[in-house]
């Protein structure tokens, strides 16, 4: 017997149909303990993951994230590679890197739209500085080898026809150890994020030879825009754990529209007090200065992919741009969601 569907019943079903891709986005997390590895935590780069923390936006999500800090990003990927850690936050261009290794990992939310890494060198170790020729032979700080950090280096010294290896690289952190290793004569020139680095600048111990910590900077260094930290994660756990991804997701972007309206006496109320340095107006005024290079609603450019991967294919001979699919080392899915969600 052929079953026929009232006009009721077909505009029930019809409905239904179309809602559920909504109520699968908002299911229950199929993960809710996370462990997020992140390569330091106290920089500005990372700021949207400690203010979604602090405010509570995780648990909101039903979630229970542990976050654990590395010297570095690329420390932190070795954490989720070896196993101990779910997700990255870190530097997008890793993704493709890893896609050049066989490693297909995925962006889900984006944190920042601009490096915020400046490359300065130490007036009291390089006096007579004049051109970046002049680091050949020189040590240079990064926050971890093989981080952000040491790609803006590399890139920069590739322009000035220097090769990674013409220098040398010491990780040093993100923190205090930076500001330590610069001061005490450790390395000659270092390439670190905010606060650090305008903390150096203000007291006249670093002279910035190339900054991306405003847009206008991250156009001049890499030619178009820079997507910067992110939650990325091994494609299969984004496919096994699309609610997890989207309730990080959530997270994330909620702590983004917060912060588009948070003052300086917001800021400082929520983050720890060890982030600051022990210099509050320091920390206040380099805020200011990457305020805008934080992303604004979690969603990756098209354009930005593209120049993350001609800036690493421009100085890392293993990144063939024909081999690099895109389109796997993001997807703006959950970002998208969330933003109509907090109305980003």
């Amino acid at each position: 017997m052929k079953r026929t569907l009232s006009r009721r019943q077909f505009t029930l079903l019809a409905a239904a149909t179309v809602a559920a891709p909504a109520l699968r986005a908002q299911g229950k997390p199929e993960k809710s303990k996370v462990a997020i590895a992140v390569g330091g935590k106290a920089a500005f780069y990372y700021l949207p993951l400690t203010i979604s923390e602090q405010l509570g936006y995780f648990k909101a999500e039903g979630l229970d994230v542990e976050i654990s800090d590395f010297a570095g990003g690329s420390r932190a990927l070795q954490a989720v590679v070896g196993g101990s850690a779910d997700v990255v936050s870190g530097a997008y261009e890793h993704t493709i890197n890893l896609q050049s290794k066989n490693q297909v990992f995925q962006s889900f939310v984006l944190q920042g739209r601009a490096p915020q890494i400046a490359l300065g060198v130490s007036p009291k170790a390089m006096p007579n500085y004049r051109s970046v020729a002049d680091l050949r032979g020189k040590k240079i700080g990064v926050s971890a080898p093989g981080s952000s950090t040491n790609m803006v280096a590399n890139l920069v010294l590739s322009r000035a026809g220097l090769k990674a290896s013409d220098v040398s690289f010491i990780g040093v952190g993100t923190s205090a150890g930076a500001l330590a290793a610069l001061r005490s004569g450790q390395i000659d020139a270092m390439s670190n994020t905010d606060p650090v680095m305008t903390m150096l600048e203000q007291k006249g111990e670093v002279r910035i030879i190339s900054d991306t910590r405003t847009l206008k900077g991250t156009q001049e260094v890499f030619g178009g825009p820079m997507p910067a930290a992110c939650l990325y994660a091994p494609l299969e756990f984004v496919q096994k754990n699309p609610n997890t991804c989207q309730a990080l997701a959530n997270a994330i972007v909620h702590g983004l529209k917060w912060l588009q309206t948070a003052g300086p006496s917001d800021i400082i109320k929520t983050v720890p007090e060890s982030y600051l340095l022990g210099d509050r107006a320091l920390y206040l005024a380099s805020f200011n200065k990457v305020r805008e290079a934080i992303a604004l609603d979690g969603l990756l450019p098209d354009e930005g992919a593209k120049t993350a991967l001609k800036a690493l294919a421009s100085f890392e001979p293993t990144v063939k741009p024909d081999r690099i699919d895109l389109g796997k080392t993001y997807t703006n899915d959950f970002a998208r969601r969330a933003k109509e969600k907090f109305k980003a």
